[in-house]
């Protein structure tokens, strides 16, 4: 009987029993709550759109803070991410915040790989958090977890629908991100415009298959919130880092010659309710499925690609360690086998290099006779020049001697007549 097997048959065996008086362990949820605000909470925002369309704003608007983020050019030659992390406190609850800026996306005239940069940002994000989990000293509860848990899309009020970067990139990080598509700079198009632009944007989304974010309905106490603010999506916000006096408030909005819009009221613009949504309600629940969907998906996928499964080739459950000997056992095989192959290798090749020097030492050897022979050959003509040379000497000298005689003898016989 498998560990599941055991594991069923208890649960199908479990008694409900009645408390005879109070115990205290209904408590629990307010030491939770109790070690969450001691821990603080982490928030992180990706903001993913073309440069000058207000993302450094609205983050300011939302969080109703400055975050002195610095104007980004339009002529980087490729997607840069850049993140900054803050810590932020409101009553005595603590978060620490990320906001990652996508700096020069879509401002190349090649945009075919823009995503790219941001995939590889949020499978690296995950990479990190896998690593930590799977070492052997871990430190999760300190951990700085880096996951992204939204991604604001920014959509250019154009009121054409959706372009193809804008398609291709969120279906790219659906499957990796809570992908929230919001229209920005609301206020440059009427209310009748905005109202088909968002049917629009609807109807691209449905057909091309992107899975976007829906707050969840599945709890009672937001159901009905949640479900009417999905019917909003994507969210028409503005957003404004100036204050206007209004009677006696001075309220965010931006001036116009023909009067004010005002980020906070509801009938201008969806500010609110993508502040409620995103802050005030879900945002536990984005943290969450960002751990239980998105990041379960990549673990799935990594333990996958290094071999980890939860069952046998027969369809039987086995266990990480029985997968880990199993792989440890064919990674040792392979070793071996790799080095028995070397090893052969090595012999091969140390024998072709004694078949190549004593070939070559045959060589030298037959060459070595050779030049012996022309040398010794070389001595006996020179010995047999020197022999023929002293015999023309010796020869020279007789005939020498010979003439000086006969010589003499003719001068003798002249003066004796």
């Amino acid at each position: 009987m498998t560990e599941v097997d055991i594991l069923n048959k208890l649960e199908n065996h479990l008694r409900n029993l009645k408390l005879s008086g109070h115990v205290g362990f209904d408590s629990l949820p307010d030491q939770l709550v109790n070690k969450s605000i001691q821990n603080g909470f982490v928030f992180n925002i990706l903001c993913i759109s073309e440069t000058g369309l207000g993302k450094s704003t609205l983050m300011d608007s939302l969080f109703n803070t400055n975050f002195e983020s610095a104007p980004s050019p339009h002529t980087l030659p490729n997607v840069k991410l850049k993140a900054q992390t803050f810590e932020l406190q409101e009553s005595n609850v603590r978060l620490k915040l990320t906001i990652c800026d996508t700096v020069g996306y879509g401002d190349q005239i090649n945009k075919d790989d823009s995503f790219k940069s941001l995939v590889d940002y949020i499978d690296q994000q995950f990479e990190t958090y896998l690593q930590e989990e799977l070492k052997i000293k871990r430190s999760i509860s300190t951990y700085h977890d880096s996951r992204i848990h939204a991604c604001l899309y920014f959509i250019c009020p154009t009121g054409h629908g959706l372009k193809s970067l804008d398609l291709v990139c969120m279906k790219k990080l659906d499957t990796k991100v809570n992908v929230i598509p919001i229209i920005a700079k609301a206020d440059t198009i009427s209310k009748t415009e905005l109202q088909k632009f968002k049917a629009k944007i609807n109807e691209e989304l449905q057909a091309n298959g992107v899975q976007i974010y829906h707050f969840p309905t599945d709890d009672e106490t937001v159901a009905e919130q949640n479900n009417n603010m999905n019917s909003h999506i994507p969210f028409a916000v503005v957003g404004s880092t100036e204050f206007v006096k209004l009677g006696s408030k001075m309220i965010r909005a931006r001036s116009y010659p023909w009067g004010i819009v005002q980020v906070e009221n509801e009938a201008h613009c969806d500010f609110v309710k993508l502040r409620e949504m995103l802050i005030r309600t879900n945002m536990e629940d984005m943290r969450e499925k960002t751990h239980t969907k998105h990041y379960e998906l990549y673990r799935q996928r990594r333990l996958e690609q290094m071999g980890f499964t939860d069952v046998d080739s027969e369809n039987k459950p086995v266990s990480f360690q029985q997968t880990f000997e199993a792989k440890r056992s064919n990674h040792v095989a392979e070793l071996q086998a790799k080095e028995d192959e070397v090893r052969q290798m090595f012999v091969v090749r140390v024998k072709e290099k004694e078949a190549e020097l004593k070939e070559s030492e045959k060589e030298l050897h037959a060459k070595f006779e050779k030049l012996k022979k022309d040398h010794a050959e070389e001595k006996r003509k020179l010995e047999d020049s020197r022999k023929k040379l002293e015999e023309e000497f010796v020869e020279f000298n007789r005939r020498k001697t010979q003439f000086s005689t006969g010589h003499t003898l003719t001068l003798g016989k002249n003066k004796k007549k």
